[in-house]
């Protein structure tokens, strides 16, 4: 026996007839859903933003033991993270904005989606400015 349903059943939306039988067309409402581009947008800013955080670390800490080196390499981690978070943030925007006819997806999750855009913009900067510290006490 299937376990009960966790949610009500929704009624449908409306119902419209078909000409010369007795059934009809179901058109049921679709519950909006968050976009998974806005999630993994402000996800990867998130990521940016904490890589950008190595970069000053190994910028710092390992001035005498080339620290510069390893600050390039997360850099460049850093801004391939932040860039990501950028465009999904775009093409997340994007997606909620469309509109779309009743029976077909709405998406939601716009602030997420401005999230992810500003903590990718904020990563990549960091992680550029990290880099430029790092190679400033490194040669300094």
């Amino acid at each position: 026996m299937p376990p009960p349903p966790r949610e009500p059943a929704r009624p449908p939306k409306r119902v419209d007839p078909v000409p010369g039988t007795p059934f009809g067309v179901v058109h049921l409402d679709v519950p909006p859903v968050t976009s998974g581009l806005a999630v993994g947008s402000l996800v990867t800013g998130i990521a940016s933003i904490l890589v950008s955080l190595l970069v000053f670390c190994f910028g710092f800490g390992g001035a005498n033991l080339g620290g510069a080196w390893a600050a390039g390499a997360f850099t460049v981690l850093g801004a391939v993270a932040g860039t990501a978070a950028i465009v999904a943030g775009l093409l997340a925007r994007r997606q909620i904005r469309r509109l779309a006819p009743p029976p077909a997806v709405r998406f939601t999750g716009r602030g997420l989606a401005v999230a992810g855009l500003s903590c990718g913009g904020a990563g990549l900067l960091l992680s550029l400015l990290g880099l430029g510290v790092a190679l400033a006490v490194q040669f300094a």
